[in-house]
């Protein structure tokens, strides 16, 4: 087997460089969506090694203490007499089947119970909790599950819940106890050890180790992937628990006292090594991102056509460098937007029809159809754009306001049961498709805007008809608009920003009143074919990278895997 330390620094690169996972809540991970994968798999090796006696090689036997169960056995029988322990039916000997592994000569297999005091806490209904139990000057701390972290985090104390200190019908975890949730989703998960007295929940258990069971011990061992498998296995339940008794009987390896204390020691020196490797790639990972903003905002700040060459022609140069990451190649996605819609992605032809002729026809045509439907017409938007323009439009491109170019319209409040059948047509709602209809709504290719929920949500439909639900408005583009370009300028104008109340709604008013540039039909064009041409490069970058972190995972999980056979 490898030395520990030697896993680490002959294989550092692949332990910091296996990515981001980017999923937050992940179970025993973390509730922190930032923990570089490779870390994460380093210190599941360590725990796992350190509970199978492969972590600290035993040089004298001699010196340990061989009836430390025996020692423990009788603290049991003296709490019990007692009364500070309940008395609890006998735990059924270990089966050689319930051993995952082989122990060296001074360890032995225990189950849990013989480990320490073990109980759960007290429920507490929010409405007394919040008028009896909060913003109290004095009392005991209440830890619910929402509390405790995965491990690595402290418990919670200032949550602003305090029980009065004389409040008997609440069980007290003393100092040291190591707190586990018993169920629920994150139950097995979610583990603590607390720095002081407190009151607890329900849903929590707390082990109250015996004095020759060193509480951090117990508490890393909670961690170890050996450990969650035994306790997964004994969960029943729908919403998924694990009964005291099924707890009481999960199966731990456990060395003598003294090697209990160095094996915490040594995870303890780890655990802060594996900190400090993934604050330090989570520091570089977070200045790169910084780097590649400030960069790519001297392409939208540009003064010029000279400014924006130069710019650009630095950011070329170091292309490699810079967008080696998924965020990177976002952020460079959506500046290719920005400055496409700025006029500096292509050239512009003097010889296009210049956009006040487009801003002329759209007029006219709404007008045209005003009357044709025997509707007044809208109060047209008075374009005033003083001299705080956003920025220099090109020749041949005029401001205007998004109201004087498009309409969104309602969706249609669609039956829910026919909304999702097998219909021929997609149905959108305000953040995508969420099923088909039989029958058409809109009969054309439009563009579909979150208005409830998920205001401001943008989502094309090709299809030649479709359904909008009424969380979400629908626009079609007149002819003078090219449907993808207005699609992607709808990506540059922030709409959802504009969403209000506790269920983001958008007022379509208040998107009209936004200022744009909009440039000649032909260029229009020209811009949808080079945006294109760039996202189909940043799509393949970034599945190269996706590609990449996959192997980088699986060769972490590899070298795990060499060292625990």
């Amino acid at each position: 087997m490898l030395q520990i330390q030697q896993l680490i620094s002959d294989h550092i690169n692949t332990w910091i460089t296996a990515e981001l996972d980017k999923k937050s809540g992940r179970g025993r991970s973390s509730a922190s969506s930032l923990k570089v994968y490779g870390v994460q798999k380093l210190r599941e090796l360590i725990l796992d090694l350190a509970i199978s006696g492969k972590l600290i090689v035993e040089k004298d036997t001699n010196n340990l203490e061989i009836n430390f169960l025996k020692n423990i056995e009788k603290e049991m029988n003296e709490l019990t007499k007692k009364g500070l322990l309940a008395k609890r039916k006998p735990l059924i000997p270990i089966s050689e089947d319930e051993k995952f592994f082989k122990l060296p000569q001074s360890w032995e297999w225990i189950r849990l119970g013989k480990t320490g005091k073990i109980f759960n806490g007290n429920s507490i209904n929010e409405n007394e909790k919040r008028t009896k139990y909060t913003n109290i000057k004095n009392g005991r701390p209440f830890i619910a599950t929402k509390d405790v972290g995965y491990g690595r985090e402290k418990l919670n104390y200032k949550n602003g819940v305090l029980i009065p200190y004389d409040e008997s019908k609440f069980k007290i975890a003393h100092k040291n106890a190591v707190l586990i949730c018993s169920e629920g989703g994150s139950a097995g998960k979610k583990i603590g050890i607390t720095e002081h007295d407190i009151f607890f929940g329900n849903k929590l258990f707390a082990n109250e180790t015996f004095s020759g069971i060193n509480p951090r011990y117990i508490f890393y061992v909670y961690q170890s992937q050996s450990f969650y498998k035994s306790f997964f296995k004994r969960m029943t339940g729908i919403i998924g628990g694990i009964p005291v008794k099924e707890f009481l009987n999960i199966p731990i390896p456990i060395p003598p006292t003294k090697l209990q204390n160095e094996i915490v020691r040594k995870i303890d020196e780890l655990m802060m090594l594996c900190d400090q490797l993934e604050q330090k790639h989570i520091n570089s990972r977070e200045a790169h991102v910084k780097l590649v903003k400030v960069l790519l905002n001297t392409l939208t700040q540009a003064k010029d056509a000279k400014e924006f060459k130069n710019s650009w022609q630095y950011i070329a140069k170091h292309f490699e460098t810079l967008f080696t990451s998924e965020e990177s190649l976002d952020e460079l996605k959506q500046t290719i937007l920005k400055v496409a819609v700025m006029g500096k992605l292509v050239s512009q032809n003097p010889n296009d029809e210049s956009a006040c002729e487009l801003i002329r026809k759209i007029q006219f045509q709404k007008a045209k159809l005003s009357k044709k439907i025997n509707v007044k017409s809208k109060k047209s938007l008075s374009l005033t754009i003083d001299d705080n323009k956003p920025f220099e439009l090109p020749k041949g491109w005029v401001w205007a306001y998004l109201g004087e170019l498009v309409t969104f319209e309602y969706g249609y409040n669609l039956p829910k049961p026919k909304r999702t059948n097998t219909g021929e047509y997609p149905v959108y709602g305000s953040n995508g498709v969420v099923g088909t209809h039989s029958q058409p709504f809109v009969n054309s290719k439009c563009i579909v805007i979150g208005r409830k929920g998920s205001a401001g949500a943008l989502n094309l439909s090709l299809s030649s008809s479709c359904c909008v639900t009424d969380v979400a408005y629908y626009c079609i583009p007149p002819p003078e608009l090219d449907l993808i370009f207005t699609f992607n300028l709808f990506h540059t104008l922030n709409l959802d920003e504009l969403g209000k109340g506790i269920k983001p709604g958008l007022n379509r008013n208040d998107a009209y009143k936004l200022i744009l540039g909009l440039p000649p039909l032909a260029e229009q064009n020209r811009i949808v074919s080079k945006v294109h041409e760039f996202m189909t490069l940043c799509d393949e970058l970034k599945s190269r990278i996706q590609e990449a972190r996959v192997k980088k995972k699986k060769i972490s999980d590899v070298l795990v895997s060499r060292v625990l056979d």
